[in-house]
């Protein structure tokens, strides 16, 4: 990550309620301000995520989605409106984005992850959230980052619940967790049983105060921990776990 970044008088107001908090400073804007994030899944996670950072002002967000805004995305991915319908997600995202904080550096990657290039993509970033709805996906990242010493957090969600967790090198990781993928037959998704508009809010906003958190070096992140939480009954657990020394990805990649 950089460490060269001069504020403008525009951006000093921009971020003031950032700066003048104690544990954050002009230093973590900063920080926050020369960072590069990828996030993959510009749906109902990656839309809060995005904004948010975008927001923040996190200097670059990579955005990798191959899909097209659909009416269905509307009742709950809010990057996206109804005029963008049609439209490739990462380009209705940068529309959002830009809207937001012109500031931000949008790189997009109109592409599905494959295990052929999700290496190179990931390599560029400094942080990196995974926001999709796809088991194999998740655990293709989880992988990959492993591998590479990258950090990253990963949510779900599914009805009225959400989870996530985050990986920074030395840590569990998923597959410490879940250590096999679900059969996708087993597994209903939300296209079948639903999902609350708000759960994706929810915990893609809890992601993106991660990426903030690694970044900035604020706060304690959320790793060796599962948070998961049921709006339902407006109950939130955190679930402690340690790392696997039989994981098929980190038992051979610690720090």
């Amino acid at each position: 990550m950089e460490t060269d970044f001069t504020f403008s008088a525009e951006q000093l107001a921009r971020y003031d309620r950032h700066i003048k908090l104690r544990e954050f400073g002009l230093e973590g804007q900063r920080r926050l301000c020369m960072a590069r994030v990828l996030v993959i899944g510009a749906g109902g996670l990656g839309s809060p995520i995005l904004m948010y950072l975008a927001a923040a002002g996190v200097g670059t967000l990579g955005i990798a989605d191959g899909d097209e805004v659909d009416y269905s995305n509307l009742q709950r991915q809010i990057v996206h409106d109804s005029a963008n319908v049609g439209m490739p997600k990462v380009d209705s995202a940068e529309l959002r984005i830009k809207q937001i904080n012109p500031d931000v550096t949008v790189e997009k990657h109109a592409i599905y992850l494959t295990p052929d290039n999700i290496g190179e993509l990931i390599a560029k970033y400094d942080f990196v959230i995974e926001a999709t709805d796809n088991f194999a996906v998740k655990y293709m990242v989880n992988d990959a980052c492993v591998a590479a010493g990258k950090p990253f957090c990963l949510g779900g969600i599914l009805r009225f619940e959400g989870q996530l967790m985050t990986y920074v090198p030395g840590s569990a990781c998923y597959r410490c967790i879940f250590p096999i993928p679900p059969d996708a037959s087993q597994v209903p998704s939300c296209k079948v049983v639903g999902v609350l508009g708000v759960i994706p809010g929810i915990t893609g906003s809890l992601q993106a105060a991660e990426a903030i958190k690694w970044i900035t070096g604020t706060g304690e992140l959320l790793t060796n921990r599962l948070l998961t939480f049921d709006i339902a009954s407006m109950q939130f657990h955190t679930v402690p776990f340690c790392r696997n020394e039989e994981c098929a990805a980190c038992s051979n990649h610690s720090s």
